[in-house]
């Protein structure tokens, strides 16, 4: 199941310990998402919002998000 949740309205002692990363492939733009792997789950956030909400999902729907993209499925 995905879930979003706010960092700061439910602490998560994974979040808060998160090694956040950018995709080498992001440009300057300032579009880009960050990801920090949680082990048992993958979260995904926007880098201009830090702080807002997270998009947390399980290895297995970010491993069929990725593929998925990386098969051309979206116009990005």
């Amino acid at each position: 199941m995905t879930t979003i949740r706010k960092e700061h309205a439910e602490p998560d002692a994974g979040l808060a310990r998160a090694l956040w990363r950018k995709s080498t492939y992001s440009g300057g733009n300032g579009s880009c998402v960050e990801i920090a792997d949680l082990g048992a789950a993958v979260a995904v956030r926007d880098s201009k919002d830090p702080d807002g909400p997270k998009l947390i999902l399980t290895p297995g729907q970010w491993r069929s998000f990725t593929d998925s993209i990386k098969a051309g499925n979206h116009r990005l």
